[in-house]
């Protein structure tokens, strides 16, 4: 779980401020885990579905924004190659 203050936490929590460093993105995300598990209990079906879920968030998010702007950081540079 990262350490963020407690007052960044209840602010995050209600929506009143929006993530702008790494460790409270990931309280965000960790928030959102542990509120699916509370919901779902805690089964080997639950935690696949968070691992699962997390996964392919990551996936999506290498497939639509980092490997695009990779492969314009590779025209505008130069490729290793």
């Amino acid at each position: 779980m990262p350490y963020i203050k407690k007052s960044t936490r209840l602010l995050l929590k209600r929506g009143d401020k929006q993530e702008e460093k790494c460790g409270e993105l990931n309280y965000s995300i960790s928030m959102l885990c542990l509120n699916y598990l509370r919901n779902h209990g805690k089964t080997y079906q639950t935690f696949n579905d968070i691992i699962g879920v997390l996964e392919n968030a990551k996936l999506e998010l290498y497939r639509r924004r980092i490997s695009p702007y990779e492969d314009g950081a590779i025209e505008r540079n130069g490729d290793l190659i």
